[in-house]
Order: C-alpha cells, then structure tokens, then sequence
C-alpha cells in the first residue's frame, strides 16, 4: 500500500457543482480492489473501476444520472414499443481477475428470455466529466458485445473485437433502434416527457 499514488481527477476549467468527482490510485494490487468493494458492500457509494494496477473512485453528478436514467427509460421504452425481451441490471459489478478489470457501468442490459448469462450484453458509459481510466479498455478485456458511451451531447456505439472496440453506425444488440432520436430526446424536461415523444415517433 506504501506505494500506491493517488490522484485527484477533476479537469481544469470544470464547474465543479455539476462535475463527477474522481480519485485515481496508481499502483494498486488486486487485492485491495476486491477489498474496496467488499467494504463498500452494497450500500451506495463511490463506483469502482479496476484496470492494470489504476484503481477509480467515481461519484456520479446529478446532470451524470440523468443522462444514464434517460437513455435507460428510453431503451426500455423501445424494447416494450417494439416486443423485445430484455431487463436492466444498474451498476452491476463486471470483474475478471485474470484480465485485471473491473468496472460498474451507469446502466447494463441482458437481452433476450435467457437471463442467465454472466455478462450483460450492453453496457451504458456517461463521461459526464474528462479524466479517469480507459473504460473501453476494462470492457473489452471483459468482453461486453456492445458498449453505448454519451460525451458532448452525443451518443457513440462499440462492438467488440479482439483486438479492440470498432465503432459502428448501428446497435446490433438493439437491432433498429434510432440512437439519432434517442439522444435528441435527452434534453427534455423529464423522463416520461422523453418517453412519451420516443412512442409517438414509434407509433407514427
């Protein structure tokens, strides 16, 4: 522990009341971020993200959990509108020992009847705030089919390869889903008014 360095992650020129707040430790063994999670238990807290030895302490602002909430609302939205089965699992604790990663998204979704499997199939980044470790990194060593990651008013898709994340036009998890209209819709003064529009759009 002597030697883990901490940083402090908040970019020059942030608003602060509206910033996530970050903390970057260098040099951390896996140990101790198995330890971290297992005393912040599930009560809420700081999210944990885990890659190569930097270990992230991340509190969402609230302008960051409203852009997660409303993608969710809106992808859940579509899913019902158009009979796809699917269920959301928050910040479901994503780890793999061996590829030393670990990461809790904003939101993640298993998709389909089968909901058993070990990993979601989408999982949804808000880089509310610049700074902190390289998230598609941890996914892709995870191997999370499709990766959704919000920054400056847009909405940017990822489908895994081996030898990284290929950015692609469309969801294939979410085969049809018009992501152009979803993030247009993420400026709306409440969730169910963002909701409502998505199915009048739908419906049309």
């Amino acid at each position: 522990m002597q030697n883990m360095a901490v940083r402090a992650a908040v970019a020059p020129g942030e608003h602060v009341p509206t910033a996530d707040q970050r903390v970057v430790m260098h040099n951390v063994p896996w140990s101790t971020y198995e330890a971290q999670l297992a005393l912040r238990g599930d009560v809420a807290g700081p999210r944990l993200a885990y890659l190569e030895g930097e270990l992230e302490f991340m509190s969402p602002s609230k302008d960051h959990e409203r852009i997660k909430s409303y993608i969710g609302c809106l992808i859940e939205a579509y899913a019902l509108e158009l009979g796809l089965d699917l269920s959301p699992y928050g910040s479901w604790t994503l780890k793999k020992e061996l590829e030393k990663a670990g990461v809790e998204p904003d939101e993640c979704y298993i998709v389909g009847t089968d909901q058993s499997k070990e990993t979601p199939d989408l999982a949804i980044e808000v880089a509310w705030t610049s700074g902190g470790i390289d998230k598609l990194e941890i996914y892709r060593r995870l191997r999370i089919a499709e990766v959704w990651v919000w920054e400056h008013q847009t909405i940017a898709l990822f489908a895994w390869t081996e030898a990284g994340y290929e950015r692609i036009a469309e969801s294939r998890v979410l085969p049809g889903i018009d992501v152009a209209l979803v993030t247009s819709l993420l400026d709306r003064p409440t969730a169910l008014q963002a909701v409502r529009a998505l199915r009048d759009a739908l419906r049309r």
